[in-house]
């Protein structure tokens, strides 16, 4: 039986060019002005100093790691580093009004039912647990933050490697047999699936032929009674 739930957020949750068109340019435009002005700041300065770590250059000045965050955006590099500072800019977009966070027409509706029958919802993505509440706290369908009992992002592991999802499960304090994970990226639920996880992959568009995953185009048709251990 499913206890719980964990959702990835791109192409799952919300779409990909939500994501894409909108949230990365935005961080994009701003990223160097907000270092140079923020840099001293505890929240920015925390980040800062892990991507001198990550890139292994302790004396790094500003400049250089301004440009060590493009180099990092135009290779879509899951920089745990970048991903905060992008939350930290987003999280202006939000309180200004400038986005709101997109979510499928049916995704907040579905995660409501899950949650009244008594499962707990987790998310679990690339982006940063900042971000993560950010965009379900201000996201079209009204704040989702109430529906969730945690978020996850890369401090718990790469998403392609089926530690971060022993760690997920001991963490939330629920055998993997019990847990099921959403994602549209079935090299994702593969690693879940090594873990003990039940999988399910969501499929916007064309089915994955490459994916040995249940595969649905909706929240609505995910069937919770069918995995079964």
């Amino acid at each position: 039986m499913i206890r719980a739930i964990v959702t990835d957020i791109e192409g799952t949750t919300s779409d990909i060019r939500f994501v894409h068109q909108v949230l990365f340019p935005y961080a994009r435009e701003r990223l160097g002005e907000f270092i140079r002005n923020h840099f001293d700041e505890a929240e920015v300065a925390a980040p800062l100093a892990a991507l001198r770590e990550e890139i292994a250059q302790p004396d790094a000045d500003n400049e250089q790691l301004i440009a060590t965050l493009y180099r990092f955006m135009d290779e879509d590099c899951k920089s745990t580093a970048l991903k905060a500072l992008q939350g930290i800019i987003w999280r202006s977009g939000y309180l200004n009004g400038d986005f709101k966070g997109h979510l499928y027409a049916e995704v907040a509706e579905q995660l409501a039912i899950w949650q009244q029958q008594g499962l707990k919802l987790y998310v679990y993505s690339s982006g940063s647990v900042e971000a993560q509440k950010l965009l379900f706290g201000y996201s079209d369908a009204g704040d989702l933050q109430p529906l969730f009992s945690g978020y996850f992002d890369t401090h718990v592991g790469a998403k392609r490697e089926t530690a971060s999802y022993q760690n997920i499960a001991r963490a939330i304090g629920i055998p993997p047999a019990e847990l099921l994970f959403l994602s549209d990226i079935h090299q994702e639920l593969d690693a879940a699936q090594a873990a003990g996880w039940h999988t399910c992959q969501l499929i916007r568009d064309a089915a994955d032929p490459q994916s040995r995953h249940p595969q649905v185009n909706r929240f609505d048709h995910i069937k919770l009674g069918e995995f079964v251990s």
